[in-house]
């Protein structure tokens, strides 16, 4: 898919929204990507997955035994992606803050898993649940996300393929523009309040 054909599937679900939004960082944006509503459809979520997986290298593909993601916001886009890669779909949780397998979900030793994201922005979310793999005896040979927002700058120390990267700015709330400052803010995602 091309970047443009990844932003009409956004447009067309009414996920690509404008306005002044609380990031799960903390940090503001102009922008926002609803993978939620994007991935409300099946058969959007499907092609969008089928997308990723047909990107990532053979040698990953091939190796990869279980995909697992972060709850809430990347548990559908991993599931479409482990039914891409005909492996087993698992999640994280942070009932205490710390990201877990739970629910009867194991990795044996050494497993390879991908992990998914819907969205990526700093990676911290991303770095903490390929932490919680390997503390569950996963070994995270790649990660893939629907969105890097990020652009290319967030780290995950492992090799990342985001069906498309955007250039959104984020901004701390004692930093923002004249233009977002003059809108209410909004938290649109799964740690709304």
């Amino acid at each position: 898919m091309t970047e443009e054909q990844v932003l009409a599937e956004f447009r067309a679900a009414e996920a690509l929204l404008e306005g002044h939004f609380i990031l799960s960082s903390g940090l503001r944006s102009p922008r926002y990507l609803q993978c939620a509503r994007v991935l409300m459809d099946p058969a959007r979520g499907a092609r969008l997955a089928e997308a990723i997986a047909a990107q990532l290298p053979d040698d990953i593909r091939e190796s990869v035994q279980a995909v697992v993601s972060p709850a809430m916001g990347g548990v559908i886009a991993g599931h479409e992606m482990a039914r891409a890669l005909g492996v087993e779909a698992m999640f994280l949780e942070r009932p205490d803050g710390v990201f877990e397998l739970r629910r009867g979900f194991r990795l044996a030793p050494g497993t390879r898993v991908l992990m998914m994201e819907d969205v990526v922005t700093t990676g911290l979310s991303s770095r903490e649940a390929i932490a919680a793999i390997g503390r569950a005896g996963g070994v995270t040979v790649a990660a893939a996300a629907l969105v890097d927002r990020s652009n290319g700058s967030a780290d995950l120390g492992v090799p990342f393929f985001p069906l498309i990267r955007l250039d959104v700015p984020t901004y701390a709330v004692d930093a923002l523009p004249p233009e977002l400052a003059a809108i209410p803010a909004i938290k649109p995602g799964s740690r709304a309040a």
